[in-house]
C-alpha cells in the first residue's frame, strides 16, 4: 500500500522552493533517493570502502559481497536467468553504447538494416546512427499512430529479413506509452534479427521479466530508480555476451596479460574495465530492496490512479494540449503538453516560481518533436512518492500562469 507517508523517506522533498512546499515532477529526467539508499552509500563509505574482487583483507571482502550482492538483487529484480548476464554500466546510455559497438559491429554489414521507432530517446538513436554510418547499413524508423502509440502494421512490414536490430524504448520518455515488447521481439525474431530494449522509463514503474519479454538486450538506468547517478544495467542474453568483445580494456576484465596480448576473464567481468562504481552499485541494490519492499504492482498501480486523476484535470484546461494517448489507461505517469500562446520554458519557469518542477525542452527526443512538428513540450513525470494534492497544485499552478501569461498579475 502506497501512502503518503512515502515522503517522509525523501527528506529532498521537504523543502520550499521560491517560499512555495516543493512539488517534484521532473522524475523522468531522474528520481529522488529514500533515506534507505543514502544511509547505504554513508555505511559504505564509513565502514566498507575498499576496492573489489582483488582483495582478500576484510575490507576489501567485505566490498565485493555487497557489490555482487547488488547484482545478484538486479538479477532478482529484472529476472535474468544468471548474474553473468548482468553487466554494470554508468546507465542505459553506456549499455546501448556497448551494445552497438560491439555486438553492431561484429553483426551488421553494409546493406542490413537498423529499426528504431520516432520515440526513441537520443541515446536510443545516436548509436545506431553512428553504427548505420560505419557499416554503410540503413536506418529504419517506425511511425507512430495518431494517438502516439506504435504503429505495429508498419512494425510488420519494415520489420523484415534485412533487419539485423530493433532497438526501442519499453516507455516513451515524452509520449507516456508502453510499446509491445512481447509482439515486436517476436516479428524481430521471426526475421532473424535481435531486440534491444530501453527500459530506463519501465524498470522504475513496473515490473519487468527479461526473460518473459523476450528481450535480447535491455538497459536501464539507477538514478531513474531511487539509486545513485553513474549506475546502469546492461542485461544481455548469455549466448550474445560470450561470442561479444568488450570495448573498454584495463585491470578487472582481464585474464592474464602477455606482453604482446591478453585475454579476457569470464562473464561479466570481461566488460567492466577499471574499478567499478561500486558505492553505486550498493546503491542500487539499496534502491531494489526499497522498491521490493513497496512492490513493483503496488507501484505501477497506484501511479495508474494517479494518471487517471490528473489526466483529465489536464485536458480540461483550455488551450493545452496533451500529447500522446488521451485514455488515462493507455497513458502513463509522463505527461508531455503544452498551452497555447505560451513557450515551454517560460511555463517552466513560472511554475517553478510557484515550487512546481517540470521540465520544458525537446527532452532528448528531437525526431519525436519533429514528427510532431513541434520544437519543445513541457513535461510533468509522476512517481509513487507523488500525490493527489501534488496533481492538484500541477493543475492550479497551470492556470495560475495561464491566466498571467494572457491577463497579467491580478
Amino acid at each position: 500500500m502506497i501512502s503518503k507517508q512515502i515522503k517522509q523517506d525523501f527528506p529532498i522533498l521537504d523543502q520550499a522552493v521560491n517560499d512555495e512546499p516543493l512539488v517534484y515532477l521532473d522524475n523522468a529526467a531522474t528520481t529522488q533517493k529514500p533515506l534507505q539508499v543514502l544511509e547505504a552509500l554513508r555505511h559504505y563509505y564509513e565502514y566498507d570502502n575498499a576496492n573489489v574482487h582483488r582483495g582478500v583483507h576484510t575490507l576489501a571482502e567485505r566490498s565485493t559481497a555487497a557489490y555482487e550482492g547488488a547484482r545478484e538483487k538486479v538479477r532478482e529484480f529484472i529476472k535474468a536467468s544468471s548474474t553473468e548476464e548482468v553487466l554494470f554500466t554508468r546507465g542505459a546510455t553506456t549499455g546501448l553504447n556497448w551494445i552497438s559497438r560491439s555486438y553492431g559491429d561484429a553483426n551488421v554489414k553494409e546493406g542490413d538494416e537498423i529499426v528504431i521507432t520516432y520515440m526513441e530517446h537520443h541515446s536510443n538513436i545516436v548509436p545506431w546512427q553512428e553504427l548505420a554510418k560505419r557499416k554503410k547499413a540503413k536506418l529504419v524508423y517506425l511511425n507512430l499512430t495518431s494517438d502516439g502509440q506504435l504503429d505495429m502494421t508498419d512494425a510488420r512490414q519494415k520489420i523484415t529479413d534485412k533487419t539485423k536490430i530493433v532497438s526501442v524504448t519499453h516507455c516513451s520518455n515524452v509520449l507516456g506509452v508502453t510499446n509491445p515488447i512481447v509482439e515486436l521481439a517476436e516479428l524481430a525474431h521471426t526475421k532473424g534479427a535481435v531486440i534491444v530494449v530501453d527500459g530506463a522509463q519501465a524498470v522504475p514503474h513496473m515490473p519487468v521479466d527479461v526473460r518473459a519479454l523476450g528481450a535480447d538486450f535491455y538497459v536501464f538506468s539507477g538514478h531513474k530508480m531511487c539509486a545513485p547517478t553513474g549506475i546502469g544495467v546492461l542485461y544481455g542474453k548469455r549466448e550474445h555476451l560470450d561470442a561479444m568483445e568488450p570495448i573498454e580494456y584495463g585491470g578487472e576484465m582481464i585474464d592474464f596479460v602477455y606482453d604482446q596480448e591478453s585475454t579476457w576473464t569470464q562473464l561479466p567481468w570481461k566488460f567492466e574495465a577499471g574499478t567499478p562504481n561500486i558505492a553505486g552499485g550498493i546503491g542500487l541494490g539499496a534502491a531494489i530492496d526499497y522498491l521490493n519492499e513497496l512492490g513493483m504492482e503496488q507501484i505501477h498501480q497506484y501511479e495508474a490512479d494517479l494518471v487517471a486523476y490528473v489526466l483529465p484535470k489536464l485536458q480540461a484546461i483550455d488551450g493545452l494540449t496533451v500529447y500522446g494517448p488521451q485514455d488515462p489507461k493507455d497513458h502513463n505517469g509522463v505527461i508531455a503538453f503544452n498551452i497555447d500562446g505560451l513557450h515551454p520554458h517560460d511555463l517552466a519557469t513560472a511554475m517553478d516560481m510557484q515550487g512546481v518542477a517540470v521540465r520544458a525542452g525537446h527532452h532528448c527526443a528531437q525526431p519525436l518533436l519533429n514528427y510532431l512538428n513541434v520544437q519543445s513540450t513541457a513535461r510533468a513525470s509522476f512517481y509513487f512518492y507523488n500525490t493527489k494534492e501534488d496533481a492538484d497544485q500541477l493543475v492550479a499552478g497551470l492556470l495560475a500562469t495561464k491566466e498571467f501569461f494572457q491577463h497579467g498579475p491580478i
